[in-house]
């Protein structure tokens, strides 16, 4: 039998029997690392252990300590619980089942709904079959041969996926009685599932169609090792102590209501005041960089949208309404009415940039199953902004608004990442301005020194934009802000500029958020702070409390004083007891308590506790103030 060499990563080569498979080349390598290997690497793509390796290839092993290897054993344990419902539901049809950023999941339709008991059947099956070891193998079957065997097996939706693909050949992975069709890469056998976890159960409509069957998706984690598993474990407990919607409610801050209408948040006075700070903050920093504060109404008609390719490519987000029998369409964007705007007016090359900005109010239609609390709403508030500029600014305004999303996001206490989102398939406008705002924006990135990733083909349907995803005090990532160049609008609604040299151009258009959704970014505050805002951000920064009823005069007094000095402060004078008052007021999460007592009253002072139990030295009323006023100013 001839001998073939292989490439390893350090450019060292091996040589190997003909045939020989990535597992053979880990145990040439070395007995430890056969025993670590779970997958491979050849020239680039990803394999199982029992590839087989050609004379020149590049080869490297995947152990569970390599980056990819968690993605590998969570496919795989999605696979096993796969195997686990289909043992203890035989009825249950398999659907697709992937790993995810936290996990993984499997859909399938089963007729009764999954109970909790359920997930803890399916879990102790899990660890049946783990322990069973059961070996995993890869299978190439013709198309023709996989969608005999799947519809003898009665697994119609698996027939539906391969007839999708049309191709000739699929693969499909065994372990046991249980096949499913997979691409792979996969673990050796089930014994590699050694820490996993069934989590929690949800619907999902078939590939995403509100038109298509309902399922049941049911959510599960898997990590290399127990201890990683267990940290994870507890912070997800963490995050469910921390959900803005549980926190919402305590903190009374907003609310949902059935009766209104899914996805519309009713704001509290509470949370109407958070809101209010926020914007107020927001309008500041706007003006300070040069923005002019623009208002557009809520209700277009709707030849707009058709104009601006809204119409084509949004539609189904969209809400549509008539008067007088005119279209209309309510507004998922602020764009059309800055772009009025900016054409009721000759503009010449001296008064760009121009900069709108306006906190806007957008209506946008999502299914009814991807609402979640204020992360997905379908009313919700931008921080929306659109820079009109020419060619030549376009690199200065694209970096400005970059540093404007780094000063801000400081303040707030986030660190992001960045990534640049691609044309997708379903866009408008000619190659050459979308390959012009993508170096646009690619150029900037690479300035900025920040690093980035490429996000191929999410771009928005008018251009490609920079999403930047803040991390929370949790390590999760969140899309708040993005930057959006856009050269097509400016062509569809024939703006122009003047230039130096007489002849009319055209300018270019940014669009961009700085927090993005105003809703989706309280909640992302609530779960980061865990309701413990800071004293700027707090709706209630200081409550006075009374020891006895006797205080009452002198309580009012302190309470004026503060009130006056823009302290947002309330008032407990209740007849109830101290340690009762207090307790109520560290559930709120209110910064800081003023015990007003015998010793207070008679010395004209006032005793601060903060949240947190510690207390600060008595002082006079005026001296609070100042002292709050200057921990505020301290933030922002």
């Amino acid at each position: 039998m001839a001998d073939i060499s292989v490439t390893l990563p350090d450019g060292s080569a091996r040589t190997l029997p003909e045939g020989a498979t990535v597992h053979d080349l880990a145990a040439a390598i070395g007995s430890g690392l056969a025993k670590a290997a779970i997958a491979g690497r050849i020239d680039g793509s990803l394999v199982d252990l029992s590839a087989r390796l050609l004379d020149g290839a590049r080869v490297e092993i995947i152990t569970d300590k390599s980056p990819e290897a968690l993605e590998i054993i969570r496919h795989s344990t999605s696979h096993l619980m796969a195997q686990a419902v289909k043992s203890i539901f035989p009825e249950a049809k398999v659907t697709i089942g992937p790993a995810i950023e936290t996990g993984f999941y499997y859909d399938f339709d089963v007729d009764h709904p999954f109970t909790p008991e359920d997930l803890e059947k399916i879990e102790k099956k899990m660890e049946e079959l783990a322990k069973a070891g059961l070996k995993i193998e890869r299978q190439e079957l013709s198309s023709a041969d996989a969608v005999k065997l799947f519809r003898e097996m009665g697994e119609d939706y698996k027939v539906e996926l391969i007839e999708d693909l049309g191709v000739d050949h699929v693969s499909l992975y065994r372990q046991g009685e249980f096949a499913d069709l997979c691409r792979g890469p996969h673990l050796p056998s089930t014994s590699w599932c050694k820490a996993f976890k069934v989590t929690s159960i949800a619907g999902a409509y078939w590939r995403g169609d509100e038109k298509r069957k309902m399922l049941q998706r049911v959510y599960g984690t898997a990590f290399p090792d127990k201890k990683q598993l267990d940290e994870y474990l507890a912070r997800l407990e963490e995050a469910k102590r921390r959900d803005h919607r549980k926190l919402g409610r305590e903190l009374d801050l907003f609310s949902f209501n059935d009766e209104v209408g899914a996805g519309f948040a009713i704001w509290h006075p509470k949370g109407a005041m958070l809101r209010t700070i926020i914007e107020d903050f927001e309008r500041r920093e706007h003006l300070k960089r040069g923005y002019d504060i623009v208002v557009g109404p809520q209700i277009l008609k709707t030849e707009l949208w058709q104009r601006s390719g809204h119409y084509d490519n949004y539609r189904e987000n969209m809400y549509f309404t008539e008067v007088d029998e005119q279209s209309f369409g309510i507004k998922p964007m602020n764009c059309l009415s800055h772009m009025m705007i900016y054409k009721s007016h000759l503009r010449s090359y001296r008064d760009l940039p121009l900069r709108f900005f306006e906190l806007g109010t957008v209506h946008r239609h999502e299914r009814a199953g991807v609402l979640h609390g204020l992360l997905r709403v379908r009313c919700f508030t931008q921080d929306d902004a659109h820079i009109l500029c020419t060619p030549e600014q376009l690199d200065g305004e694209i970096k400005g608004v970059i540093s404007f999303v780094q000063d801000v996001m400081g303040v707030f206490g986030f660190e992001f990442e960045m990534e640049l989102s691609t044309r997708p398939e379903k866009s408008i406008g000619s190659d050459e301005d979308w390959e012009r705002a993508t170096n646009a924006l690619l150029g900037a990135l690479k300035d900025s020194g920040r690093p980035y990733e490429i996000n191929e083909g999410d771009g928005a349907f008018y251009g490609p934009k920079i999403d930047i995803k803040l991390r929370d005090s949790l390590d999760r990532r969140w899309q708040c802000a993005t930057i959006q160049c856009d050269f097509t609008l400016p062509e569809r609604f024939d703006l122009t500029y003047i230039d130096a040299d007489g002849e009319k151009k055209r300018p270019v258009m940014v669009h961009r958020v700085i927090l993005g959704s105003i809703e989706r970014f309280i909640g992302v505050l609530i779960e980061h702070f865990a309701g413990n805002f800071p004293v700027w951000l707090s709706p209630v920064q200081a409550t006075v409390l009374t020891v006895t009823e006797n205080q009452v005069p002198y309580a009012q007094q302190v309470f004026d004083t503060l009130r006056g000095a823009g302290i947002r402060v309330q008032k407990d004078f209740r007849n109830e007891k101290l340690g009762f008052k207090i307790r109520e007021a560290q559930l709120q999460k209110i910064p800081y308590m003023l015990v007003i007592g015998d010793k207070e009253v008679e010395n004209g002072t006032v005793t601060p506790r903060f949240r947190d139990g510690s207390n600060l030295s008595p002082m006079e009323p005026a001296a609070f103030a100042e002292y709050l006023a200057r921990e505020v100013a301290s933030f922002h």
